[in-house]
């Protein structure tokens, strides 16, 4: 039986743990509250109980030999993925884990004006969220490097799925760009994602990169009209940059300042992925009969 350790088990990780269970694997999970401690044992998922906002609490974990997923967000502040650093701290002594995981963002990218973008461009993270998940990629790529532990990161765009559909934005009617002044965008399924992290434990090589997305980007208001339009809502009115910048959120503005196309050759090539849901066509109509409204 293979052990495997999960920190941040929530929306991606519960789908991991899932299909590391049907493989026959023990799963942990380190969880901070104890509603979440209770959902994940109630999936069968073993429970240790922390907090990476205060190392203090963070207990010694059984890592040895086990796949080890980071999946936990950075915090949401300043330039450092605090989180990630405490965590590492605790686990500086053997028996490592065989190889760990780290789900990153794309937007580590920063603004591309629509190239297309593969694993070789160099960082440039405009946003401090971006700046924060580079940190974490740095942070845990030395300490693998430092005690001989193969780590991989995986650069992962947009996430939809069942229940991750923007549907209050969209029932709110809040406006989107104009086709013509809308950036290019990318997508992963969640279910693509989850197995994207199975697979790049095992075939992932330690100290690469990959992009993991659908390959099939669109403008950011496609991906808006395409849901209104399965969910049958009335489709989001269309404004320019100017009135966006008066009306829309900071942070919907910083997504917007971004384009890019992702290429996701060497997630196809090297890992051997073959994705279940390749486009948003596929991917979306797989979203109405678990959709969370």
């Amino acid at each position: 039986m293979e052990n495997t350790f999960i920190i941040g088990c929530g929306y991606i990780g519960k789908r991991v743990a899932k299909l590391a269970m049907l493989k026959g694997n023990k799963v942990t999970a380190l969880v901070r509250s104890e509603s979440s401690a209770k959902e994940l044992e109630n999936l069968g998922i073993d429970i240790f109980t922390g907090d990476l906002d205060h190392r203090e609490t963070l207990p010694h974990l059984p890592l040895g030999n086990s796949i080890l997923y980071y999946f936990a967000p950075p915090p949401p502040h300043g330039l450092i993925d605090i989180r990630i650093e405490a965590f590492t701290e605790t686990i500086n002594k053997p028996p490592y884990p065989k190889v760990v995981v780290l789900i990153s963002t794309t937007g580590v990218y920063g603004n591309c004006k629509g190239e297309w973008v593969t694993e070789k461009r160099p960082p440039a993270p405009q946003a401090e969220r971006a700046k924060r998940r580079l940190s974490a990629e740095n942070i845990l790529q030395n300490w693998g490097e430092k005690n001989k532990v193969p780590v991989i990161i995986l650069r992962v765009p947009g996430i939809y799925g069942p229940g991750k559909l923007p549907v209050k934005r969209l029932k709110e009617g809040l406006p989107v760009l104009r086709e013509e002044d809308s950036p290019f965008s990318n997508r992963v399924h969640a279910d693509d994602l989850a197995k994207a992290c199975i697979v790049a434990a095992r075939k992932g090589q330690g100290g690469s990169v990959y992009n993991i997305c659908d390959g099939h980007p669109t403008t950011m208001t496609d991906y808006f009209y395409k849901v209104a339009d399965l969910l049958k809502i009335v489709r989001p009115p269309a404004i320019t940059l100017e009135e966006a910048k008066k009306v829309l959120s900071k942070g919907m503005l910083s997504y917007l300042a971004e384009s890019k196309r992702l290429d996701n050759r060497l997630m196809c090539e090297e890992l051997g992925l073959k994705l279940k849901y390749p486009d948003l066509n596929s991917g979306l109509s797989s979203c109405l009969k678990k959709l969370d409204s």
